[in-house]
């Protein structure tokens, strides 16, 4: 199946370790690195970490029914759950008379009545049948413990120590708790995605930009924590930040929810995510689809076909003239205003001159970066001696992958990017190119050459 997916087009792949052992975890990464070098792909992989998510205690086989009105007992404990009496694996000492508790996906809800000693009386508003060890949401400012958690840090570091491409935080509040976890995993951590699921993580939003490399609308309990009317405006506000801020943005759950069981998409899913392409999104997410999904090769092909036709009629000519409005709203200096500078004559530039292709050398991935924020027409390639750098590359908008040998000079840079680009057969002679790079002679990296380039 790691295969299937592969070929149907994945980018990046991601590891929920909010379920199943690391072990098994760490054997998935080791096949996707296979399985990717199989098949000439540079196929990034991210390692979600579960965060302070609480669940409950393991549902008698067959389930267990929930009827609306009916009165159950939330009890903090570790054994399984029984007609009556649900069972949560951690603490409830944060909750109050009033406040809602929701089970799994949010079908099923219940509304605190009242609390004797260490257990909760509530009454079902919404019920249904619960099975396995579905998630138990609290309102986000009633949990008692941070993120990351004790466990996220043990994960965290087992996955950079094998070679994680990137790390999501959740339940992420502020940008303290990214810059935490950057801070217990160390110098080699990868980069880090945060997950906006809070209502304290839209508030703090530009603390969050500035500490993360990229961020995830975890529309799943964000639209349990927030009105459901409230979420489209939501996401294109993160968005719009995220666009603005130079911050690869990942459009997250129930996309093609309904491809679980179905071999086709609703017609609200198509428009869903035909909409996530055109607010501006790097990169789309599926869950439960391709985690137990009746055919996840299927639903990744689906998507990539409504993405490609959602492109097709983007107005990608008028997005850099309205980025170069909106980067003066972002806080930028040093090297960060210099790459915005010269990314933004890069997408002028080949834009004047109708350039086939804007080549972007980078060592660290911050060149190819800042020219995605632009969507460019012409074909976006990232050039690198570096693998790790490339697979990461996976997440932003639009960037093909070219790996190279080591340069020592800009000529030497710029020759050796233009050759691999003629060599893979993705410029051609008479076109012309635009080659985007920071001169390897710089001590801080920034992006600070740009070259036209007629193809011989």
């Amino acid at each position: 199946m790691l295969r299937k997916l592969v070929a149907s087009g994945i980018d990046v792949a991601r590891l929920n370790l909010s379920h199943g052992a690391l072990s098994d975890h760490l054997a998935v990464l080791a096949d996707l690195r296979v399985v990717a070098k199989e098949a000439g792909r540079l196929v990034a992989v991210l390692a979600d970490l579960p965060g302070p998510k609480l669940r409950t205690g393991a549902v008698p086989e067959g389930g267990l029914e929930l009827a609306d009105g009916e009165l159950v007992r939330l009890v903090p404990a570790h054994d399984p759950c029984s007609p009556g009496r649900i069972t949560v694996e951690g603490s409830l000492d944060g909750l109050a008379v009033n406040d809602q508790v929701v089970l799994g996906d949010g079908a099923i809800s219940m509304v605190v009545t009242d609390r004797d000693g260490d257990c909760l009386h509530a009454v079902v508003g919404s019920g249904g049948r619960i099975q396995g060890r579905p998630g138990v949401h609290l309102p986000s400012n009633r949990l008692a413990i941070t993120s990351p958690t004790d466990d996220d840090l043990v994960l965290a570091r087992a996955m950079a120590d094998a070679g994680v491409d990137f790390l999501a935080l959740s339940f992420v509040r502020s940008g303290d708790d990214v810059r935490r976890l950057r801070e217990a995993v160390g110098a080699d951590c990868p980069p880090i995605v945060a997950k906006i699921e809070t209502a304290a993580a839209l508030d703090d939003l530009d603390s969050v930009l500035a500490a993360a490399d990229a961020v995830m609308v975890a529309r799943g309990d964000l639209g349990l924590e927030l009105p459901l009317e409230d979420l489209p405006h939501l996401q294109k506000k993160i968005v719009r930040g995220c666009v603005s801020s130079g911050v690869p943005v990942i459009i997250a759950t129930q996309m093609l929810e309904s491809m679980i069981e179905s071999p086709s998409p609703t017609r609200a899913e198509v428009s869903d995510v035909a909409n996530a392409v055109f607010d501006g999104a790097d990169a789309l997410m599926l869950s439960a689809e391709t985690a137990v999904g009746h055919d996840p090769a299927l639903v990744v092909r689906t998507m990539s076909r409504i993405a490609e036709r959602a492109e097709v009629d983007a107005d990608y000519k008028q997005w850099g003239a309205r980025l170069g409005a909106l980067r003066h709203l972002s806080v930028a200096s040093g090297a960060s205003l210099l790459a915005e500078a010269m990314s933004h004559a890069a997408w002028q530039a080949i834009t004047d001159v109708d350039a086939s292709a804007v080549i972007c050398c980078t060592r660290s991935g911050s060149t190819a970066r800042q020219m995605a924020r632009y969507r460019p027409t012409a074909m976006l390639l990232g050039v690198s001696p570096s693998e790790e750098t490339l697979r990461r590359l996976a997440l932003s908008w639009g960037i093909r992958p070219l790996l190279v040998n080591m340069y020592h000079s800009t000529d030497e840079l710029v020759w050796h990017a233009v050759e691999a680009a003629v060599k893979a057969n993705l410029v051609h002679p008479g076109e012309t190119i635009a080659v985007l790079a920071g001169a390897p002679d710089t001590t801080d990296g920034g992006t600070d050459v740009l070259r036209l380039v007629r193809v011989k």
